[in-house]
Formats: C-alpha cells, structure tokens, sequence
C-alpha cells in the first residue's frame, strides 16, 4: 500500500526466522528512523508503528542516501535481507538489509498514525504540505477568496538555512536586499550576461541568486530592490568562497523555467539583521581582503560631511568619518559614503556627544592608516541595536570605557605593511607548520611570523612589472607613445617598476617559496627594480644583476606572512605572500629564546 507501513511488519519478519530459510520473505514497507553513519555503512531503526527493530544499510546505497531518495522517517520496501543475533545480545536482532527501494520521502514525525482495521497503518508524507511552486502559491491566492492567514496555512514555505543541493521542490519567500548590475562577458563559449540578487528571508538568513543569459534578461526587471517574492524550481551548489557576498555554503543558480512572483497581496516581513561581529583589535588580519565583515563599537567622534571626487568618472560623492571603539580598548574609523554619510551619519552627528552603540553589517576593511573600515553599498547600520553584545559593550563604557585610555588599532602600522596587526614575535611558526597542513589559509588568509633564510631567487622569473607612477597599478604601453594606466584613466610618457618576485625560503625544518611585492621584495634585495633592470641590461665581464641576487641569498630575516589558497587548473594550492620583512633583533631573538625554555621548564 503506498505511503503507508506495513502493519505489524516487523512482527512477521520476527516469526518468520523460525521458519526454513529457504522460505520467501516477506516484502515489507517501513519507516526509516534515526539514520547514520557508521564507517561507510549507515544505520537507521526498522519502524512499522508498533515495533522497532535495528537495521543496516550496505555501502552500495550510499549513493541513494546522499542524493536524498533514502531520507530519515522516509518510507522504504525491504525486498531482501537477513535477520541476524546481535553479538553478545541472543535475545536482540537485527537486519542486514541487501536490497530495497524507496517509497516516500520525509514524514512529518516518526509515528503519527491512526491503526486502521485494514491491511497498514496510513501515514501523511511530508510531500502534501511541501511541494508547491511559487505560481501554484499566486494562483491559490487570486481564485480564492479565503483570507490570506488562512491561504497560509496550506503553503510551505523553506526557510533559506533548510535548503541543500540535494532538495527535490522547494518555494522560499525572500526579500530582495541587494541587486547588482547587469554584467556581460565574453569566453571560449562565446557572449553572455549575467546578474545576481541577494536575498534575505523573514529569519534573516542571506543566499545569493545568480541567472545567466536569458534568465538574466527574463528576471532582471522582475526583481526590484526591498520588494518580497516566492521563488522555486531554481538549483544549489555549493559557494564559490572566492566570489561569493553573503554568509551561506550554498548560492542559487535560477533559469528561465524558474518561477518568480512577488507577493504583492501579503502581509510584508522585515529580515533580521544576523551580524558576525569582529572585534576591533582582531581586524588586522582582514585588511585588503575579500571578505566582508560586521563590527559593533561605541561612536567616539564624528566628522562634518566632506566631498571626495570619485577618480573613474570624477563624480563628487559625500564621505563622513566616525570613530569606534570596543572593549579591546582600540579604535578604528569607520567611512561612511553616499546615502549613509548623509543620512545615518547626520542622526550620529546630533547624537555623538551620548556616544550611542552602532552595529554595521558589510564592511570592507582597507589599510588607510594601517586599518581601516568603509562601507560599501550594501552595508546596514543600526543605530543602538536592540542586542546582547550591544547592551553589554554600552555598560562597559558607561562603567570603565569612557576614562579609558583607547588606541588606533592601525597606530604603528604602515599602509604596504599590513600583517595582521601583530609584531614579528607573536605566531612564531616554523616551515613546516605550514607546508604541513595544506588546508591552512582555506576560509580566510592566516598570519604567522618566521625567521628563514632566502636560500634562491629564480634569475630568469618575470620579476617586476610596469606601474603607474601615481597609482602603482599595471600600465601598458600606449598606441603611439607613453603609457596607458586604466586607474587613472590617463597617459603618462614614463612609468616605474615595482616588484612581484618569488624566492624560495629555507628554515631548520623545510623549505617553501614566498611571493614578495615590492617593498618588501626591496627590503631583501636592497634596491628598486628600476635599479635592478639597470644592472640587468648592463654589459660586462662581470654579471651584476646575478651578483645582486646572489649577494640576497643566505641572508636571515624575519618575515610576516599571509597562508591563503589559491585555484590554479581546478587544484587547489597554498599562497604564501610576504607582508613585512625585518632584519634580526638579536636582543629580542634571545629574550624569545629565554622565554621559551622558561616555558619549557615550566611544563
């Protein structure tokens, strides 16, 4: 009987064991529960609503289980399997089922069934409340006249955080919270277009929505910012770590055969804001980085509104500076642009001589005076959130923070030396810390200090390359004369070089390469790459451009670097870039030395 268990299945299977075992045995529908992995076998409960009893799944079905046919509190026919004794346990069996087939997918709860007088135990799958399309949904509420409280309670809404690639239908019910630009491309495959939305739902909960092509061109004015929407029949993957705006493992792919509505004939939903908050003396190691972060800090000072010419296009755009402060005792300015400079960042001027508490979600973390923080345009500010962590920092400052002593978290740090605000002397790893564990640096860079020696420097890399003088950015090299730099929109008769050198390291441990940009690549090789081009295209008996790089070998610094990972031909592979360079202070290598034996001692 379909959806249903078969009635005091487990029962019969029991009895059955008494029988010879060349027996037929009985074809039996049950309901999966308390599915999981054993080694690579999974586990689960035999149910037929009045007994229980242990079952095995073989390693071959794995496949069914992961792509979802097999769920837990699904249904499923045992076609073949024994009945065995659990070691140690004679009065206790289990199955170890060799064949079966899915019947129904997901119930509502394990047991919630009525005992008929016929042949099973009827149960309601989870699939009749589920799996409805966001035009069935619209449809529903335009040919019935019922309210739409009680429309809601025939629809299922998932909520962002249920969803998973493995998902059969699925109707969510988001806001559109950021929509970005159309965009075209051009690759191997020729010409396209693509846009993406971000959308939040009523429990705040962000996914980002890419379509391609003609589901961008379909879908593109259908999606309107702060405007609610069903959506269904689009499809997950996993994230792009690299690319990807929002919190979430998975991001949505929608076609044209996708279904968009808005749900203009409904009660409207405002998302909760989910905030990550970094605190102040911890954003070092997320400066210049991709990822966007959430800071909540106590409004110090903040600036009259200035102008700032835009350099792509000229335009003049408003700027205001605030200054926060937590309870690490640091600081850090915040630039608020655009709308938030004038808007948001009026209501804190008025209000700055109470030093209000303000949480800002998406913000971008730059090395402006070694840290700093800017919005970007979808960054949200609130304004004294009603919150654990911004009651407890307000009571902070209002008992202590207010006559403490506060310091810039980027003081002592220089704009090229951004190494995640820590000294050589703290993280001090050797080699092989890192080229042994080749995951690190997989969710976000990691820092570390080392003292190595360069032990080579590849003579015939490409070591510099052609900059701006005035923005450092690549140049190339103009149709008549001159060169052409894309930042500055402009042509300059001269440009510099700046280095992007590889040299391979070496420690007591192992050896590795780093990648040097070009001040700290100077600080090794102890001139600028215009120099070193000079003696490179120099002719003579004696090679001074090999004698440059020979001198840099064998010579000990410490280093402050970057662990990252990077995909080059579909493999994954670390990065190890230099952020700072410094000679050795053999006075502080001992005192280090001293406290680690003292350590040692100690343990």
């Amino acid at each position: 009987m379909e959806n249903s268990v078969t009635q005091n299945g487990i029962a019969t299977v029991l009895s059955n064991q008494s029988l010879d075992s060349s027996s037929v045995r009985p074809e039996i529908v049950v309901q999966v529960v308390d599915l999981k992995a054993v080694g690579n076998r999974y586990t689960f409960n035999a149910n037929d609503g009045n007994m229980k009893m242990k079952a095995m799944l073989p390693a071959t079905l794995t496949s069914e289980i992961i792509s979802g046919k097999i769920q837990n509190l699904g249904l499923i026919r045992l076609l073949d399997y024994t009945v065995n004794d659990i070691p140690g346990k004679s009065e206790e069996k289990y199955m170890l089922i060799t064949k079966c087939e899915a019947v129904a997918s997901a119930l509502d709860s394990e047991i919630k069934a009525e005992i008929k007088a016929s042949t099973g135990i009827t149960l309601k799958p989870k699939q009749e409340f589920v799996a409805k399309s966001a035009s069935q949904i619209i449809n529903e509420q335009r040919g019935n006249a019922a309210p739409a409280a009680r429309m809601a309670m025939t629809r299922r809404v998932h909520p962002l955080v249920s969803l998973n690639p493995y998902q059969g239908s699925w109707t969510i019910k988001v806001r559109v919270t950021n929509k970005g630009v159309m965009r075209t491309y051009n690759n191997a495959r020729g010409e396209g277009c693509v846009f993406n939305v971000e959308l939040t739902d009523e429990e705040g909960t962000q996914i980002q929505a890419t379509m391609f092509n003609a589901a961008a061109r379909k879908f593109y004015d259908r999606f309107e910012m702060g405007k609610v929407y069903y959506i269904s029949r689009g499809s997950l993957k996993l994230a792009n770590k690299q690319f990807k705006t929002v919190q979430n493992d998975y991001e949505m792919t929608l076609n044209e055969n996708s279904e968009v509505e808005e749900a203009s004939n409904e009660e409207m939903f405002t998302p909760e804001i989910k905030f990550n908050f970094v605190p102040i003396d911890e954003l070092g190691t997320y400066v210049n980085q991709k990822d966007l972060i959430d800071v909540i800090g106590v409004v110090q000072s903040v600036s009259p509104t200035m102008s700032i010419r835009r350099k792509n296009d000229n335009e003049m755009i408003p700027k205001r500076d605030i200054t926060l402060a937590d309870e690490s005792k640091k600081t850090v300015v915040v630039s608020l642009w655009n709308d938030l400079a004038t808007g948001i960042g009026q209501e804190l001027l008025d209000m700055a001589d109470n030093h209000p508490v303000i949480a800002i979600k998406s913000l971008k973390v730059g090395d402006f005076q070694g840290v700093s923080l800017s919005t970007i345009s979808r960054s949200n500010v609130v304004i004294n959130p009603d919150s654990p962590e911004a009651k407890k920092l307000k009571s902070w400052y209002d008992a202590e923070g207010k006559e403490t002593s506060m310091s810039a978290i980027g003081s002592g740090m220089s704009s090229s030396a951004n190494n995640g605000s820590r000294s050589m002397y703290s993280d001090r790893v050797f080699l092989s810390h890192i080229t042994s564990n080749p995951s690190l640096g997989e969710e976000k860079p990691v820092f570390f200090s080392t003292r190595a020696y360069i032990s080579f420097i590849k003579p015939d890399q490409t070591m510099w390359y052609r900059a701006c003088k005035t923005c450092n950015k690549k140049v190339t090299e103009a149709m008549d004369s001159g060169y052409w730099c894309e930042g500055c929109q402009k042509k300059d008769q001269e440009c510099s070089l700046r280095y992007i050198m590889a040299v391979k390291v070496s420690d007591s441990t192992g050896e590795t390469w780093f990648s040097a940009f070009n001040d700290e690549a100077e600080k090794i090789l102890g001139c600028t790459a215009d120099e070193l081009n000079n003696l490179k295209s120099e002719e003579g008996e004696v090679n001074e451009f090999q004698t440059k790089l020979k001198e840099a070998t064998w010579s000990s610094h410490l280093f402050r670097i970057s662990v990252s990972q990077q995909e080059y031909n579909s493999e994954k592979r670390q990065r190890i870039t230099v952020r700072g360079v410094s000679p050795i202070d053999f006075a502080a290598e001992t005192r280090l030395l001293l406290l680690d034996i003292s350590k040692n001692k100690t343990s």
